[in-house]
């Protein structure tokens, strides 16, 4: 696999993966806007049955017939039933039938029995919507950092199993188009905290070693600003003082001491979190795009902070 040349959104298939609670639903959501916004046809699928990407929408219940969100943008929810459904019809030419019944039961049988098979059904859904070309993206908000790499490998672990047959030929055309760096990327969504800066160092290692799917990007979400600059961090701390303090409240008519302390709290965070940022770095391959996106001060996310960040991703790009 050789690495690739082209920027994120000029691939056709990104999984976007993060230990939970980093906000890579808010990324993957942010993604497939601007890649929409910029023309391209783009499809979001959630994997997660429990996830809230229509929330991300403003829309009600996705399913897995894809739903229209705006001008050039989908989104869907997987479901592995109706993925197996969608496979025997496309596949096996079997009839398309309203419940899978006896068969279904087989299915969870081997797919308990098997590594993988859930997987890839999940994965080949979405490969199969990229070699079809469906899409000219399809952007996955995928499992967490404890499952993507199974999901992701689900194709090769196949593969193994089945040495012949249509099994066998479709996971060579997954993999293959998995392992183009051209085609496919993952994406890690991070905050710079300790321990999700350490997973997601573990991952992409563990990307590397057990894959051969390329790292697109990392992105760092729920950056705090830096509030002053050196010399306006020196008149902060004189109006710190309480002869500052003092004289600041006389002109301004009303208590100040909440303020200057919001303020200093929100400077020893940002601070708080710049070894775990330089770590990240550090602990990077030169070849690994690092996007900074900001701390969004907003009591739900909805389409207005997924409008927000896809400009702070364009930004961050160069767009």
């Amino acid at each position: 696999m050789s690495r690739s040349t082209l920027g994120l959104l000029d691939r056709r298939l990104l999984f976007v993966t993060g230990k939970g609670g980093v906000g890579k639903t808010s990324v993957a959501s942010a993604i497939g806007w601007l890649a929409a916004a910029r023309g391209r046809s783009t499809l979001v699928c959630e994997v997660d049955a429990k996830g809230n990407l229509a929330d991300f929408f403003g829309i009600g219940p996705l399913r897995f017939a894809p739903t229209e969100v705006r001008p050039n943008l989908s989104a869907m929810a997987m479901d592995t039933e109706e993925s197996l459904r969608e496979y025997m019809r496309l596949n096996l030419r079997l009839p398309l039938v309203a419940r899978l019944g006896p068969l279904a039961r087989t299915f969870d049988f081997v797919a308990s029995a098997a590594p993988g098979v859930k997987e890839i059904l999940t994965v080949g859904k979405l490969a199969y919507e990229v070699r079809e070309r469906h899409y000219d993206l399809v952007v996955v908000d995928a499992s967490a950092t404890g499952h993507v790499v199974g999901q992701l490998a689900s194709p090769v672990a196949i593969n193994d199993l089945v040495k012949v047959g249509l099994v066998r030929s479709q996971t060579d055309w997954m993999i293959q188009l998995l392992t183009d760096a051209d085609t496919t990327g993952v994406v890690v969504v991070t905050v710079p905290e300790e321990m999700p800066t350490t997973e997601t160092l573990e991952l992409i290692g563990r990307l590397r070693a057990e894959t051969e799917i390329d790292v697109a990007s990392v992105v760092v979400n729920r950056v705090l600003p830096e509030l002053f600059s050196k010399g306006e961090e020196s008149v902060f701390e004189r109006l710190r003082s309480p002869t500052g303090s003092a004289a600041l409240e006389r002109h301004v008519g009303a208590p100040v001491d909440d303020v200057l302390a919001g303020a200093d709290l929100a400077v020893r965070l940002r601070r708080s979190r710049v070894p775990h940022l330089t770590r990240l770095r550090e602990g990077l391959a030169d070849d690994v795009d690092l996007l900074y996106l900001p701390y969004l001060f907003h009591r739900a996310h909805g389409v207005r902070a997924t409008a927000v960040l896809a400009d702070a991703i364009s930004d961050e790009l160069g767009y």
